[in-house]
């Protein structure tokens, strides 16, 4: 898939986002900078707790960043307060990671569908109603059997499904989908994968899809951004990156993509362990002390990100195939 030439919708410049832990300071997002494009895919990769959902609600001012500019359709979000910000947020949605978690279990599901109509003052019942049935259709729900419905009686699929049909609801610009898959089964991952693809054509989507596995990234992105521990890693095209990773840990987190044949090996070179806490992240390179290719520049110097071919950019003083 290609990257859409339609010009940059989103635009996140130095982004910072920082936050007390008694008397300790959580560096979950550190000097950030990407652009989504209308109508593009850009898949946000990492290990669990590298700061991509962090990053996303940021983007959506649900978590006010520390520093930096969010920039969505030449307006920065971040100077933005009450009403006004409630009105641009009609334009970007967010599909929560944990769908099942994200539904009020006390309510309908037509009722759960129409509360961002009922919130941005979508008064008429009728409308609301008919804007309901047709976004649950959409999603390949029957309204008829959904809506009078509560959540528990649906799997986590189907819930997935409805959390979809609110994100859409109010015809949005931008959504972020925070680790949408995760938390469902390998045979139902594909449904819901082929879902957003189809609800991005027929609704004109742009997507900031969030995920810990890569081969479920791929499937969706035209660009895929690598995290590590708070700082952008690697940007790029989905195919370079996989065919020509650039730095050393998006290479760590291909040769751990499991291969589902038993006669193949895992890597050896997959380091052990867990990531430095974000509370005290390394010196220089945060990725530093688990990458083969370190040295003392490494723990000197902060890597700036620098392109290392045609759209591909990496942050790393020692990038994989390239003289230094």
């Amino acid at each position: 898939m290609a990257a859409s030439d339609n010009g940059t919708l989103l635009a996140v410049e130095n982004l910072v986002v920082e936050y007390p832990v008694g008397n300790k300071t959580v560096y979950a997002v550190s000097d950030v900078s990407l652009h989504v494009d209308r109508g593009e895919t850009l898949g946000l990769v990492g290990e669990s707790g590298c700061g991509k959902s962090t990053l996303g609600r940021a983007v959506l001012q649900l978590r006010r960043p520390t520093a930096g500019t969010v920039t969505f359709d030449g307006i920065d979000l971040t100077k933005l307060e009450g009403e006004a910000l409630r009105r641009m947020r009609r334009r970007l949605q967010l599909i929560f990671q944990d769908p099942i978690a994200s539904l009020n279990p006390r309510r309908r599901i037509g009722d759960i569908v129409a509360e961002p109509l009922v919130i941005t003052g979508v008064t008429d019942r009728d409308e609301r109603d008919l804007r309901v049935r047709a976004v649950l259709t959409a999603v390949g729900l029957d309204p008829d059997l959904t809506m009078s419905r509560l959540p528990h009686e649906f799997s986590g699929g189907q819930c997935q499904r409805i959390c979809i049909a609110r994100a859409l609801i109010l015809e949005p610009e931008l959504v972020i989908c925070d680790e949408p898959v995760s938390a469902l089964d390998v045979s139902i991952r594909a449904q819901i994968l082929n879902l957003l693809e189809d609800m991005k054509r027929r609704y004109g989507l742009t997507l900031l899809f969030i995920a810990h596995d890569l081969a479920v990234v791929k499937a969706v992105s035209d660009r895929i951004a690598v995290m590590y521990l708070g700082r952008l890693c690697e940007i790029g095209p989905t195919e370079q990156i996989f065919t020509h990773p650039a730095h050393p840990y998006t290479a760590l987190l291909l040769d751990a993509i499991p291969v589902p044949d038993p006669s193949v090996k895992p890597a050896a070179n997959v380091p052990i362990g867990e990531p430095p806490s974000p509370i005290a992240p390394p010196s220089g390179c945060r990725f530093r002390t688990r990458c083969p290719r370190a040295d003392q520049r490494c723990a000197d110097q902060v890597p700036a990100l620098r392109e290392i071919s045609p759209g591909q950019l990496a942050a790393c003083h020692h990038p994989l195939g390239v003289a230094n």
